[in-house]
Formats: C-alpha cells, structure tokens, sequence
C-alpha cells in the first residue's frame, strides 16, 4: 500500500510541472490561440490569401496521432511562401489535447 501511495504522490507530482511557456493554459480546460511565427515578412503581419491547416491529437500525454506541422498546413492548401502561422490548443481535463497549425501565405 505505502508503494501504490509513493507511486501516486510521484505520479501527481509529475503532472503539475511542464516546459515554461509564454501563455497560461488552464488546469482542467483550455481553448487558446498563440501565435507561432510571421517569417519573412519585414512589413508587419501580412496575412495572406490562402489558409491551411494540419492538426495533432494527444491521448491522456500517452498516445498522440496526426501532423500539426507548418509544412503540412501549407500543403493542404497549396501555399508556397507561408506569411503567417498561429497555432489552436484546446485541451480538456488533460486528457483530449489538440493542437491545430493554421498558416496564410501565396
């Protein structure tokens, strides 16, 4: 029993730390947009005619499935020159986490 207790304390203690980030998602929900990068693009942000997306799903951080790349959002709409890339988390209780990339360029 004291072994399950250790185990669980462990376990417990390991979900509450993380990498730091520059937002503050929610302990049990998250519904967030960040934006990721604006490359190239010494004018301002330029948000460009087409717009891509590719998207990731985690299990309870144990299984994860998809492409949330920046190359396969621009691909799933032709986008050659990407202009912008903001990313979409949305995460309940910990255990559904999704990630989608959505990019804008020519």
């Amino acid at each position: 029993m004291k072994k399950l207790s250790l185990w669980v304390l462990v376990l417990g203690a390991c979900m509450l730390v993380g990498c730091a980030m520059p937002y503050s998602p929610g302990i049990w929900f998250s519904d967030i947009d960040v934006p990721a990068c604006s490359p190239d693009d010494a004018t301002g942000l330029q948000i460009g005619s087409k717009t891509g997306t590719s998207q990731m799903v985690n299990y309870v951080g144990v299984v994860a499935i998809g492409d949330a790349s920046i190359k396969t959002a621009a691909a799933n709409a032709g986008i050659s020159k990407v202009k912008t890339v903001d990313v979409h988390y949305n995460s309940i209780l910990g255990i559904i986490n999704t990630t989608t990339t959505t990019v804008t360029g020519e």
